[in-house]
């Protein structure tokens, strides 16, 4: 399998063409073609707040805190034009008021949980969203499991998915259960493999070495994993990964081969508790 390999936290983005709903007819589809930038801006000690930007218009994942968004804003001369959010968690929340007090009108989309007051429109399975100032448009899938309102944004180039998925690993179980975690993931397996995997945490190098010692004769695993320590120890981001290489690596997205539902499940459940103690 072929690693991509990122020398900087800048991605140029292909364009971008998304189905929503019904079908969209072939005429349709080109009106809403577009290309837009995906940039990491990292926050806390792992932190990554993803920047959708076009032009000088820009959107941003899970905004933890605001002041690295508003020091990115400053030194591109962006405008804030939206908030995606994926779930309830401070370090995805804590920088919203503040951002809304520099871009008071700006629209907050979010998952179906009135405890996130700023959220302006609320989620679920199926909605999809238009981000004019950028010229995209993403879908929904609700994806619990970490916790139960998280939801997950996707186009036909990009899967924006917090603390659901990451390179290598999935996000610890604090509100679900194997069985709703399981199919969460399943949902995302089942997306096209060249999607690009936006995931919010630099976790990759200790998830690696987790699913090393659980698969240690996955030679794709030993291959992703030398790239990945290279890129750490030039401290650059190991990400986006891809659904692709996701499915060819990461033990939580592989609890199903050659077994049935129950199994897979039972393997999930097995696997989480063993990373929680690893």
């Amino acid at each position: 399998m072929k690693i991509r390999g990122l020398g900087n936290n800048d991605f140029n983005c292909l364009p971008v063409v998304v189905e929503y709903g019904n079908a969209m007819s072939d005429e349709s589809k080109k009106q809403y073609s577009s290309t837009f930038k995906v940039t990491a801006i990292p926050a806390f000690t792992d932190n990554y707040i993803w920047c959708l930007q076009k032009g000088q218009n820009a959107v941003v994942v899970d905004p933890g805190e605001a002041k690295p968004v508003f020091e990115y804003l400053e030194s591109n001369e962006l405008t804030l034009t939206g908030i995606l959010v994926t779930h309830h968690h401070f370090d995805h929340v804590g920088g919203i008021d503040t951002l809304l007090h520099a871009f008071p009108n700006i629209p907050v989309f979010g998952p179906n949980n009135p405890k996130i007051t700023s959220i302006t429109q609320h989620l679920i399975e199926g909605d999809s969203i238009v981000l004019p100032e950028i010229d995209a448009k993403l879908s929904i899938l609700e994806t619990p499991g970490h916790t139960l309102d998280h939801i997950v944004y996707f186009d036909e180039q990009h899967l924006f998915c917090g603390d659901t998925l990451f390179s290598g690993g999935c996000g610890r179980m604090f509100e679900g259960t194997p069985p709703v975690f399981w199919h969460s993931l399943q949902k995302l397996m089942n997306l096209p493999s060249h999607l690009g995997v936006y995931c919010t945490h630099e976790y990759t190098q200790a998830n690696l070495a987790f699913a090393q010692h659980v698969d240690p004769h996955n030679e794709a695993l030993k291959t992703y994993s030398a790239w990945v320590d290279s890129k750490r120890e030039a401290d650059q981001i190991t990400l986006p990964s891809s659904i692709a290489q996701e499915l060819a690596i990461n033990p939580f997205l592989r609890c199903d081969m050659d077994c049935n539902q129950d199994k897979a499940i039972a393997n999930f459940a097995r696997l989480r508790k063993q990373k929680d103690n690893f």
